[in-house]
């Protein structure tokens, strides 16, 4: 598990790197531009490229010197430096590779303004004008340098960053270079993450330069990154002597007459993903669908509510395609006055507890609300970016002891302990209805099998993202059932990779 960091936090862990390994400011620069380099020419090895470095005078413009040089080095023959010579400061680390620059066949150019920058073609623009370091909104001269440079053509790839861009935080405004491809350091920055970074970073790519790795896991820090080999760690192999009746009995409550393939895909998800009995709750419109579509859910009738013995159900989730009215509300409400253990609530679940906020109290803690950004603003209130929005759900799941897996690109999951996991897996082409049905369905299962909760909705979250990740790579759009049906594969997949 990746602990992220603050922009000043990873000023810290420069600063102690270079103090305790020891290593000089300068050769954590090299090493820094060795690593960008070599990523560089594994994506774009044409060494024929035109390609233009446009550099600032402090640390990020340092960096981009160093890569001119090793780029030259490694015989990419088309390269011409552009120094913004806007500012009279400059960093020593700037200063030194500057002259270590100039001692090769290169062309350098210096610009004060915007004007002086003459329009040209190039295949590469390398922008290492602003860092990380970026602690205020570009304006004047500044301003009219980055508006110019996103006019030119070519493969626009940042160092670290792309200009103008806060590493966490909002955006001070839209005065940022639209990066193609971003070659980040060490971690990824946390507005990567974000929906906001989408005009200004294609794709992004990180690269170690060796930071101190015992200091950064010891930062203090709410954020986390959790990957492949987490989750490896977590998934279990199946005993021999375990039967259905050991790994759980699942109740999905979802569906209604026009909404019954919400409650069929989390339903089938359940079953696929593993959940020793799944029982499905639906409308009795849907049985002969349910018969056909999911032989193995079991129905069980809407009119046993009352009378149902909720003690042999490990999970309940609910909501999907549940319905917003006033017989769904009397279902949820039974629910909530009915079972004690965590449950997984979704879709139109959320939204009518978010129009019935005292229904919030009865939620069993341990829970996990399931919304994507307008659910999540039905139930806690209007927000207008998204870091609202992270500060809002970091305080929410503390306070009622629930988990929120606020669904997006990079998907979020906070804990009851004020903690912020990012998922590392995902596609855009998981963009289609029913993609948070089968996540339901997949949480739910794996909290019947008994994971622990938390492991359970990162192992779910994980797998959900992975199947799509998988199917990306051959299909345009990957649709809820493919990715159900892929399910028992991929799950055996990682279990082998363990």
């Amino acid at each position: 598990m990746l602990k992220l960091l603050t922009a000043s936090q990873t000023k810290e862990a420069d600063h102690y790197t270079v103090i305790n390994e020891p290593i000089r400011s300068s050769e954590l620069m090299e090493r820094a531009s060795k690593a960008f380099v070599k990523i560089f020419i594994e994506k774009l090895p044409d060494r024929k490229k035109q390609i233009l470095i446009f550099c600032g005078k402090g640390n990020n413009g340092g960096d981009g010197l160093a890569i001119a040089r090793m780029l030259i080095d490694e015989s990419y023959s088309q390269i011409k430096v552009f120094i913004a010579d806007i500012s009279d400061k400059s960093s020593e680390d700037f200063e030194l590779n500057l002259e270590r620059l100039q001692q090769k066949d290169t062309s350098i150019f210096y610009f004060k303004s915007a004007e002086e920058i003459e329009y040209q073609e190039c295949d590469i623009l390398i922008d290492a004008l602003f860092g990380s370091g970026l602690n205020k909104p570009l304006e004047k001269e500044w301003e009219k340098v980055v508006k110019k440079i996103n006019q030119f053509s070519g493969y626009k790839v940042s160092v670290d960053v792309p200009t103008g861009m806060p590493c966490e935080g909002e955006l001070f405004n839209d005065v940022i270079i639209k990066s193609d491809w971003t070659v980040t350091f060490q971690r990824p920055k946390l507005n990567f993450l974000l929906p906001i970074s989408s005009p200004y970073i294609k794709e992004w790519k990180v690269v170690n330069i060796g930071l101190d790795e015992n200091y950064i896991q010891s930062t203090s820090s709410p954020y986390y990154w959790f990957w492949k080999g987490d989750i490896q760690h977590y998934i279990k192999a199946r005993q021999p002597f375990e039967h259905k009746g050991m790994l759980g009995h699942a109740l999905i409550i979802a569906g209604d007459d026009e909404t019954m393939g919400a409650a069929l895909i989390a339903s089938e998800a359940c079953v696929k993903c593993g959940a020793g009995l799944t029982s499905s709750m639906i409308p009795e419109s849907g049985l002969k669908a349910l018969n056909v579509r999911i032989p193995e859910a079991m129905f069980t009738n809407r009119a046993t509510l009352d009378d149902l013995d909720w003690e042999k159900f490990k999970v309940v989730g609910i909501g999907p395609g549940l319905g917003n009215n006033e017989n769904s509300l009397q279902i949820l409400k039974t629910v909530l006055n009915n079972y004690k253990k965590p449950m997984v609530i979704d879709a139109d679940a959320i939204n009518m507890i978010g129009e019935n906020q005292e229904l919030l109290k009865l939620v069993p803690e341990n829970s996990v609300f399931t919304p994507h950004m307008k659910e999540f603003d039905r139930l806690f209130g209007t927000h207008n970016s998204w870091w609202e929005r992270i500060e809002k759900a970091l305080k929410k799941a503390v306070e009622y002891k629930v988990y929120i897996v606020l669904k997006n690109r990079y998907t979020m999951i906070f804990t009851p302990e004020g903690i912020c996991y990012f998922n590392s897996t995902g596609s855009p082409a998981m963009a289609s209805g029913g993609m948070g049905d089968a996540l339901t369905g997949i949480i739910t299962s794996m909290i019947s099998q008994g994971y622990p909760i938390e492991k359970a909705v990162q192992l779910a979250v994980f797998t959900h993202g992975f199947a799509g990740e998988q199917l990306a790579q051959k299909m345009y759009v990957v649709p809820a059932t493919n990715l159900i049906k892929s399910l028992p594969y991929v799950m055996r997949e990682l279990l082998a990779g363990k």
